[in-house]
């Protein structure tokens, strides 16, 4: 039986010629274990957000930043097949097809700056671009190398509705157009290596997945050929216990679970986004995170949701993670006890200033809400608030609608924790050791963590002190 491999390298795997000619080594000793290789680039680190703040400022009729933007890309690219294709003729068709996608950003820009707007299908036009250019690239460096790989746009076989910057992948479509023009380059022993982060509309519009679209693009390759594993190059060693630059004898997690990884990203790691690999979950598919600048290392491998209760080496926490700048608002009033709707009313204000609200705690009182969004959004949201209950602050139900100064949330995250008595009690025996005030708690009824919030200055001190009951 063949054996699949879906490869996808980020942004700094292939943002310069050094980390672009790692990735072709990757991909040659890839291609002796592997029968089969699918490969996924994302556009090279730093591309797309030049190629959006290029089309921002078309939309203000502003175009006289586009020479510089489109001189930066083109040495970005071009300094990287100077160096890496030695083959004339295959270099000069590179950057000819490179060049001409950069032509067509400055024409997009001048459209942009004429009508005055970027609707969302233009923005994914341009945010395209960055991949588009990467996948000739790479695509060029590797026959050059004497891979045989073939570049080819993901546009081609992920077919999405036209719900443009977020759009969402038609899997019977896609699942029928992938194998149709993967599967046979990959008979003949070529690799192909496609685009990450884009798809297209059944008209051929191209829209693009949204946050974490590459990640995305590899598990829908992997699960509708379907592969085998699929493997995320990176610039890390996988997922660490904690940030490294809060706690410098931070790990590597050798393997995490589903549930437990979609706490983490939540929570600000910089991991995998949950909605990205749930292709490849609900698939059985294998995936390993692993780093571009490290193959050696073995990465951290996630698996379903673990059979032995989520401990491992009977570890009941695996790793804590913080978001910044956030404030927690609260509405309290004794008037509020009893009467429906309060909390309705509040998140539908909330939800009014397109605000988030990654935590929400309420005492079975009913006397207060207290929930936190990001410090920027908390003036909006408490205009909104005060907006919303104007009669019931007037009638003095309410005593009044206010916010902390900048907090963070700090979750503790571990599946184990479910089956462990006393993990809370440990958590904040820990924190009050140390000297860290919690000033509010929540935590789901999935129990795969526990998330505080502590003042912003408390911050450092409360990872570092609950990142030791990991290594307990």
């Amino acid at each position: 039986m063949q054996k699949t491999l879906v490869m996808k390298f980020g942004g700094t795997s292939v943002g310069s010629a050094d980390a672009l000619a790692n990735a072709v080594q990757i991909i040659r000793d890839a291609k002796k274990d592997w029968d089969r290789v699918v490969v996924v680039t994302s556009a090279m680190s730093g591309v797309t957000n030049l190629l959006l703040d290029s089309a921002a400022s078309a939309s203000q009729g502003k175009v006289d930043s586009l020479p510089a933007a489109e001189s930066t890309l083109r040495e970005k690219h071009f300094a990287a097949a100077d160096v890496l294709i030695k083959d004339e003729q295959l270099r000069e068709q590179a950057k000819a097809e490179i060049n001409a996608l950069i032509l067509s950003l400055v024409d997009l820009c001048k459209a942009i700056a004429v009508l005055g707007e970027a609707s969302p299908r233009a923005m994914d036009a341009v945010a395209s671009l960055g991949e588009r250019l990467s996948v000739r690239l790479l695509a060029a460096v590797a026959n050059d190398a004497g891979i045989r790989a073939k570049g080819i746009e993901s546009t081609e076989f992920i077919i999405t509705n036209a719900h443009y910057q977020s759009a969402h992948p038609d899997f019977k479509a896609t699942t029928e157009k992938t194998r149709g023009i993967l599967n046979p380059l990959m008979d003949e022993g070529i690799i192909p290596i496609t685009t990450g982060f884009i798809g297209a509309t059944p008209e051929g519009a191209i829209t693009t997945l949204g946050r974490g679209g590459s990640d995305y693009s590899a598990a829908i390759i992997g699960s509708v050929l379907p592969a085998d594993d699929v493997w995320i190059w990176t610039d890390v060693d996988g997922v660490m216990t904690t940030d490294p630059r809060i706690v410098k004898d931070a790990k590597t997690l050798p393997e995490i679970s589903y549930s437990e990884i979609a706490e983490l990203a939540y929570y600000g790691a910089k991991v995998l986004h949950p909605k990205t690999i749930r292709p490849v979950v609900d698939a059985g598919i294998g995936l390993r995170i692993c780093n571009t600048f490290n193959p050696s290392h073995p990465g951290t491998r996630l698996t379903a949701n673990s059979k032995s209760n989520g401990k491992v080496n009977g570890q009941v926490v695996k790793a804590v993670t913080a978001i910044r700048k956030q404030r927690l608002v609260t509405i309290e009033g004794r008037g509020m006890l009893g009467v429906p709707g309060v909390a309705a009313r509040a998140f539908g204000a909330v939800a009014s200033t397109r605000t988030s609200v990654p935590l929400i705690t309420q005492a079975s009182s009913e006397q207060s809400i207290c929930f936190a969004v990001p410090s920027e959004t908390a003036p909006s949201v408490l205009e909104a608030l005060q907006k919303t209950f104007a009669h019931e602050i007037e009638d003095e139900d309410i005593d009044r609608v206010w916010s902390t100064d900048d907090v963070s949330i700090v979750t503790v995250v571990g599946a184990g924790m479910r089956h462990t008595p006393g993990v809370a009690g440990k958590v904040f025996s820990q924190l009050g050791n140390n000297g860290v005030n919690v000033l509010a708690i929540a935590q789901g009824s999935s129990e795969v963590s526990i998330s505080l919030v502590v003042d912003a200055m408390d911050t450092e001190n409360a990872v570092k002190t609950l990142h030791k009951l990991i290594v307990q």
